[in-house]
This record gives structure tokens, sequence and C-alpha cells, in this order.
């Protein structure tokens, strides 16, 4: 438990960190066109980090993050020496005012730690791609150097249709543009909602569960153990997937209904019964420290022996709890029959007992539809194309379209632009730490998967990069804002709505980038409009060279660490 206390402070530790080495990135720009002062851009960058809460619901970013290492290699070591190698380059980064990944660093820390982890644990002819999900791993490193090429076309677009003589032209483009992007999040949507509810029924789980069974009888076929397993598994895919598809008409059609009502119409129709039981019964053996014992179980003999026992006669649960359900036995008998097939210690009754009586399959079915509602992001596009029009309407034809009134309309139009990379950089990088916070509690026995996320993690998530923000960030701020190529309002507001945009976009698909990738790509961007020769590619390369080294050196950095924290910590 007390490492677990230190992760978790060093995770906030670490989102603080975050904050004044990276949050800065956000509002290089306004500072650099003089829209507000850097004390006046830190506390508007805080503020709006911090309302990404409200906004990015799902939580895709932070789930990537802790499944970056296979749930076999998690363990609290691990963790703890991912994080001190992060937080020591990100200082170094800082320090040298090198606008690094702090997201990337993240992802080499805990990787590195866990391939040193399973290399002292398994020997060095371990297969890395048994230790790390690769699916995760290959998808950062692309996006290392495709979120700032999205944020460069982005940027660049940006930029000429405002330099468009034809304002209907103009709009037009706009229009279209935007029907095409509130498409394209509609589609991340119904994506989304479809995964979620797959995941609900547990149907990757089985579908994993098969492949690997099916796989172990190539080498021992006929093993009636496996057969049986193989049968079990295949039997609750098949009403896992029949109750699935019975709902898959009323997700597609979730922009005219809600999460509330398909919820209700599940339970009516009994699409929620087989699951119900099987959550219900997860819940009561997990308030019975069971998950702290199966995270024992990964390096203790002892306690793996427990832990399969535990596993096999708690799936015995589910009748009493059945009956339960159904209104056939009361509380008191259900517990009754609980604690005849596998006792409930004394200290954990009354644990047990809450599950049962606040247990709504309803409500929580419903919850997991609505975390991939992104309405607010759609509102929030279409209301910035509104105003992007309006502005250029109201300098066109009601004003008089002089450099100097362009450039007050667009310092205005700033601190929309800014405030939306904040939000953008809030949902990506605060929930990196509710990620490696997730993964500690998993590793700990404190929860069973992601979706058990207890709330004070992303509040307090939240909370610490909007105070780090707070505290400066200077050097990067200089970096960003007048070393990559000098940053006119208009070119700061091509530069920040494409920036955030990528955010919102890698956000949805659950992809982990850096923002300060997002926004140099958008910078260098808006520099080459003008240009090739006004962005200072010798900058440029320097950071390039940074974003390449962050993963391999943080996770060297890591494996390190672990080896000097595992020789004291046995």
């Amino acid at each position: 438990m007390t490492l677990l206390i230190i992760i978790i402070a060093l995770a906030l530790i670490f989102d603080y960190i975050n904050g004044f080495h990276d949050a800065a990135n956000s509002i290089a720009t306004v500072v650099s066109t003089k829209v507000l002062t850097p004390f006046q851009a830190v506390l508007w960058a805080a503020l709006f980090n911090s309302v990404a809460f409200w906004i990015f619901k799902d939580h895709a970013v932070a789930n990537s993050i802790s499944k970056t290492v296979y749930k076999d290699f998690i363990t609290l070591p691990v963790i703890f020496s991912g994080l001190i190698a992060a937080i020591f380059w990100n200082l170094l980064t800082w320090w040298y005012g090198i606008p690094s990944s702090s997201s990337h660093t993240l992802i080499g820390g805990f990787a590195g730690a866990a391939i040193a982890h399973a290399l002292m644990l398994k020997g060095i002819d371990y297969s890395w791609a048994k230790i790390v999900d690769s699916d995760t791993i290959i998808k950062t490193v692309l996006f290392i150097f495709l979120a700032p090429i999205i944020g460069i076309i982005i940027s660049i677009f940006i930029s000429v249709v405002t330099i468009m003589r034809n304002l209907w032209w103009r709009f037009a483009i706009i229009i279209i543009a935007t029907a095409g992007t509130v498409l394209l999040f509609d589609k991340f949507e119904d994506t989304k909602i479809k995964e979620n509810v797959q995941k609900f029924y547990s149907i990757d789980k089985y579908q994993k569960e098969i492949a690997t069974i099916k796989g172990d009888l190539k080498n021992k076929q006929g093993n009636a153990e496996l057969l049986s397993a193989l049968q079990l598994n295949e039997g609750k895919l098949e009403k896992a997937n029949a109750s699935y598809n019975n709902l898959v008409p009323y997700l597609s059609d979730f922009d005219n209904s809600s999460a509330d009502k398909i919820a209700s119409i599940a339970k009516d129709s009994g699409w929620l019964k087989n699951v119900a039981v099987s959550k219900l019964k997860d819940d009561v053996r997990n308030a019975n420290d069971f998950l702290v014992v199966e995270a024992k179980s990964a390096e203790d003999k002892e306690a793996k022996a427990i832990y399969v026992i535990a596993k096999d006669k708690t799936e015995e649960y589910k009748e009493p709890l059945k009956l339960y359900l159904e209104g056939t036995i009361s509380l008191d008998s259900a517990l009754t029959i609980v604690n005849s097939i596998y006792p409930i210690a004394d200290k954990n009754i009354e644990k047990v007992k809450a599950k049962i009586t606040k247990f709504n399959i309803e409500k929580t079915f419903g919850s997991e539809i609505d975390k991939a509602d992104n309405s607010v992001i759609v509102y929030g596009i279409i209301g910035a194309s509104i105003l992007f029009m309006i502005i250029y309407l109201y300098v066109e034809k009601i004003k008089t379209p002089t450099a100097r009134t362009v450039a007050y309309m667009f310092k205005k139009l700033q601190l929309f632009s800014s405030a939306a990379f904040s939000i953008g950089h809030g949902g990506n990088d605060a929930q990196k730490v509710m990620g490696i916070i997730g993964a500690a509690l998993i590793a700990n026995g404190s929860m069973q998967d992601f979706s058990q996320l207890p709330d004070w993690v992303p509040v307090s998530c939240y909370l610490a990069i909007g105070l780090g923000t707070m505290s400066g960030g200077w050097k990067i701020i200089k970096t960003m804002g007048s070393k990559i190529t000098k940053v006119t309002p208009l070119e700061g507001v091509a530069a920040e709505t494409a920036g955030a945009f990528t955010l919102f976009f890698t956000g949805q698909m659950g992809i982990p980038v850096s923002t300060t990738h997002t926004i140099t790509g958008s910078i260098i961007g808006v520099g080459a409009t003008k240009r090739l020769s006004a962005v200072r590619w010798g900058v440029t390369t320097n950071l390039l060279w940074a974003w390449i080294l962050t993963i391999p050196v943080s996770g060297v950095l890591a494996a390190v660490t672990y080896f000097i924290v595992h020789y004291f910590y046995k």
C-alpha cells in the first residue's frame, strides 16, 4: 500500500511537471502575439485544461496508456521505475528548453521498466511482443510524425482559406470542411459506442481466451480440459454476441435517442440478464479481496494457488445472485449461499452487501454508452466554424479590411483558439497520468479493469495539470512562440485551431500523442504558408531529434531504474 501511495503521488507530480513543461505550448503563440501577458496566458490555459474533464468522458487515451504493458508484467515497482525515469527526462528537457513529449516519455518509461522486469523473470530470449502491446506502441510511434503532419496540413488549410479574396468561396469551403468533420466525428462516436458495448459484454475477452485456447490445443491436441474450456468460452461468446446484435439498431440510432433510453430497452428486453449476473458476481468476489490475491499471484506461488481456487469456486456465485436479481430469494439468503460456496471475510461483509444492494445494471450500461458521446466536441466545431465566418463577414463587409482591423479581430479570436487547444491538451495529457494511476490500482488489486477507475483519479489529474500550467514554462514558450517562426495573430489562430482539431481527432481514436509535436507542426504549417524560408529549420531539426530519442532514452532510463529498484525492493 505504501508503494501504491508513493506511485500515485509521483504520478500527480509528473502531471504537475507536465503542466509547466508541456501545457505552456498551448499558450506560446498567444504570448508571442501579445494577445495575453505570460501570467494571463497561463491562467487561461490552466482553466481550459481543467474544462477538458467534462468533455473527454471516455478516457480512451488513458485506457490506451494503461494497456501499453500486458497485465502479467504490470507491477508496482515497474510503474514506479517508469515514473522516475519519465520525471527525470521531463525535467532535463524542460531545463534545456527542449519541447519533448511527456506522453512519449511516460510510454517509453513504462515499457522500458516492464521489459526489464520480464527479462528478469523470463530470461533474455523472451519475446518483447508478449510484454508490451505492439499495436499501442506502433500507433504511438507513427503519430510522433503523423500528429505534426496533420497539424501542418490543417494550419496551411486555415491560412490559405483566410487569405482567399472571394468571401463566399471562403464560406463554401468552410461549410464543406465543417460538414465533413462533423460526419467524421459522428463515425467516431458510432464506432466508440459499439466498442464500449462489446467490451461491456466481454466479447473481446472471450475472443482472446478462445484464441489462446486454440493455440494451446495445437500442442495438446485432444486435451479434455482445454476442449471443455473452449466449449465454455464459445458458449459465452455466442450469448454475448446475440445480446449485442440485438442492440446494434438502437446503438446506430444514438443521435435520435439517449443512453438511458437504450439501457432501458436493453433491460426490458432481457438483453442484460446474463451480463448482469456475471458483473454482480465479479463485484461480490472483488469486494472479498479477490483482486488483491490476483495481483499477488503474478509473482507469489502461494497466492497463485489461492487465486486459482478462488476463481473456480466464486464462479458458483452466479446461481444465488441470479435468484436474487430475479427476486426469488432475499439478500440474506443470497449472502448465506454465497458464503457457503466461498467464505466472505468478516471485514468484507458490509462491502459485499453494499455492492449487491447498490447494483444497477441499467445505470451501469447507460454510463458506458454515454462515455462515447462526443456531441460537445461536434457542437464546438460547428460553433468555431460559425465564429470564423462571422469574423470574416465583419471584417470584409462591415468594417474596412485594413491590416490593423484584421489583426485586432484575430487577436480576439485567438482567445477562443488557444482555449480550444488547451482543452485538447488537457484531454490528452491529463489522461496519460490517469492511465498510469489506473495501471497501478490494477496491479495493487484495487480494481479489475480501467472501467472501474474511481472518480477521484480524473479529478486529481486534471487539477494537477492545471496547477502545473499556472507555474509557468517560460523557456518552452520562448522556443515555441518565437524560435520556430514569427507568428502573427492570424497565424496564431490557424496554428492553435489546427492543433486543437488534431488533439480532438487523436483523442477520439484513443491514441496518446504529443501536444508539443502537434503545436510544433501547426506553427511550421503557418510559417511555411508565408514562405519556406520563414521556418527556422535548424531549430525544427533539433526538435525532431528530441522526438525520436524520447521513447528509447526514457525506456533505457526506466530499465536501469528498475534494476536498481528491484535490488532494494524484493
